[in-house]
């Protein structure tokens, strides 16, 4: 394969619905055969559109209206996030000219229940603005080869974290998922990535965030502060502890319906918010350690990483050292925004980027994403 450059973005809204999360990926070489460069991240808030994308996300009625004048709004805010993202740090050199390779989209998720799912997006509309090709909706080819369609970052961590030690990748979102990557032994690239696991572990920031919305009258419990300073009730861990292991025990992908609100609900009334945060904290953070004990060490994303009583929780139970992606160049709020940027390359080279032993798609897998704007094969004048 030619050891080509290519400068990719790769943009990110997760399940928390808190932010939309840009990275520039530096990638040399072609497919399996490609490394990757963090290069650049850039969050912008969501503003107006984060309740109208909640309300649509918990199901509440509207209309087909709204959706479709919030799909377009919700992709021309991606456009003026990757101006800014392309166009740097004030005063700071702008990358080849304001624009990229390629763009990939994750889109907002809306509702998953496999086979159905929905990431919500408007690629033309993006491509239309930026003049770039455009890939996004990369679950559903997955879902519909009889696959989860989820989890889909396992490829890009082996892209990014394989290393001579087998490690856990732990995205700690709305809801926490992992990836375990084998050792790097000099075997051949599809050895190894036949060798992959990845999964959904269980709701995470849901919980947290919840907490912290209902209880503290916050979006979020800031660095865990107010966690850190309560004081975990063993018998709401105990309980918490069991539904987050059987979504754990349950092999399939989590979504609509696994926020565990009734937890919350039956908590809220008799443990005051930091005791409720701390013993969210505490239950989440044993579940996750027990699903990965089988890697020797972990790197954490996700906007989970900042609170500290959820990575304390987690340490405290996990056998080996805990350390963010950040260690290896790639800071935890980008890891999946980036991630996004490669695996809009592999579609863009051909490669199925869902792996069945992670999905459970029926092999081969399928090659994933729906393109818009120029077809990727086509170059600019």
């Amino acid at each position: 394969m030619p050891d080509t450059a290519r400068l990719v973005v790769g943009c990110m809204t997760g399940t928390s619905i808190d932010a939309l999360d840009v990275a520039i990926v530096r990638l040399r070489g072609t497919g399996l055969g490609m490394a990757a460069e963090f290069v650049r991240g850039h969050s912008v808030e969501l503003g107006a559109l984060g309740p109208r994308l909640r309300a649509l996300a918990d199901q509440h009625a509207t209309t087909a209206g709204e959706i479709a004048g919030l799909s377009r709004e919700f992709a021309l805010l991606h456009a003026s996030a990757i101006r800014e993202t392309l166009g740097g740090p004030p005063g700071g050199p702008p990358l080849r000219g304001g624009f990229p390779d390629l763009v990939c989209v994750h889109g907002q998720t809306i509702f998953h229940a496999p086979p159905v799912s929905w990431q919500m997006f408007n690629g033309a509309a993006l491509a239309h603005e930026l003049g770039t090709p455009v890939v996004f909706d990369l679950r559903a080819a997955d879902l519909a080869s009889g696959g989860q369609g989820a989890p889909i970052t396992p490829l890009a961590d082996w892209v990014f974290f394989r290393s001579s030690q087998p490690r856990a990748i732990v995205n700690l979102g709305g809801f926490c998922n992992a990836t375990l990557l084998p050792a790097d032994d000099g075997s051949p690239a599809a050895a190894q990535i036949d060798r992959i696991e990845g999964f959904d572990v269980c709701a995470c920031n849901h919980v947290l965030d919840r907490i912290a919305r209902e209880t503290m009258g916050t979006p979020f419990d800031a660095d865990g502060a107010r966690a850190i300073a309560g004081t975990a009730s063993a018998e709401a861990v105990g309980e918490l502890r069991d539904a987050l292991a059987s979504q754990s025990r349950a092999g399939r992908s989590l979504g609509t319906g696994d926020e565990t609100g009734r937890w919350v609900d039956r908590w809220k009334a008799t443990l005051p918010p930091n005791d409720l945060a701390a013993s969210a904290c505490a239950a989440i953070g044993s579940a996750i350690a027990a699903r990965i004990s089988g890697a020797s060490g972990a790197l954490i994303a996700g906007g989970g990483a900042r609170n500290r009583a959820l990575t304390n929780a987690i340490a405290a139970t996990f056998r080996g050292p805990v350390e963010s992606t950040a260690a290896t160049g790639l800071p935890i709020e980008f890891r999946e925004a980036a991630a996004m940027g490669v695996l809009g390359a592999l579609c863009a080279d051909g490669v199925p980027i869902t792996l069945p032993r992670v999905t459970g798609v029926k092999p081969p897998a399928p090659v994933a994403g729906v393109w818009a704007g120029i077809a990727p094969s086509q170059s600019r004048p």
